[in-house]
């Protein structure tokens, strides 16, 4: 039998726990990743009992590579990419406004796609040996998730047009400085949550609420749309594809 490409599980402090498991693939992102992570934030909006959700990936070597690249090079055309680009971005949005406290626990490598899921989280949290960054540069692309819309809510201009332009790897003691890890753990105590996240779970979603009014007042999810049809332009051009074929090949030897 197949194993479960996700798994969830709603602890003891209603936290929700989403993992992305698929370690092979370095928790890489397909569609079945994207409607199980879907499915679980209607959970969550909808279980006024759940107090917070956190998203970490299976193993201790990646948290997310972002997405597949052996499924979704198949997408050539710009309409062929921004079905895919703005599906994973509107579940992104649904993540970034979700009622109750994010939190990323990066507990390997997160570029790419990993860092826009990361992005959209409250707060990240990574293990020493965590390496991240916005690589999609190297690839011919932007960001294709809305994740650059969404690192401008979360730390100052300067560091994030750095993370995105540099397209370069950081460290966990790096993004700190950056401003945007907030917490770097030898591993992850279930107690260090239940010191950030304390108390009930109505004055936790209405705290939120104040951050969600905010961005829907500056339209951020018309940004990230409007980021995401820029990414899927670039998407088509001959600079990404030869890019990810070549990456591709890197991989097969």
């Amino acid at each position: 039998m197949t194993e479960s490409k996700v798994h969830t599980h709603i602890d003891d402090d209603q936290y929700y726990w989403f993992t992305i498991n698929r370690p092979d693939k370095r928790n890489a992102i397909d569609y079945d990743v994207m409607n199980e992570l879907k499915s679980s934030l209607n959970e969550v909006r909808e279980n006024s009992a759940i107090r917070a959700f956190i998203i970490t990936g299976s193993g201790n070597q990646s948290f997310c590579s972002g997405g597949d690249l052996s499924v979704f090079h198949a997408l050539h055309t710009k309409e062929e990419a921004y079905s895919m680009l703005s599906k994973m971005g509107k579940i992104l949005y649904d993540l970034m406004t979700l009622p109750v406290p994010t939190v990323a626990l990066i507990n390997g490598t997160a570029i790419g796609g990993g860092c826009e899921i990361a992005s959209a989280c409250d707060q990240r949290w990574a293990l020493t040996h965590a390496k991240l960054g916005f690589v999609q540069g190297r690839l011919g692309i932007t960001t294709g998730w809305g994740g650059a819309s969404m690192l401008m809510e979360k730390i100052p201009h300067a560091s994030a047009i750095k993370m995105l332009t540099s397209a370069k790897t950081y460290t966990a003691s790096e993004a700190v400085e950056l401003g945007f890890i907030q917490k770097v753990v030898p591993f992850f105590e279930p107690q260090s949550l239940q010191e950030d996240i304390a108390i009930s779970s109505a004055v936790l979603r209405s705290y939120k609420k104040s951050f969600i009014s905010r961005w829907e007042q500056t339209a951020l999810k018309e940004r990230m749309l409007a980021e995401i049809e820029q990414c899927s332009v670039l998407w088509e051009q001959d600079e990404h594809h030869d890019a990810v074929k070549a990456f591709l090949e890197s991989k097969k030897k």
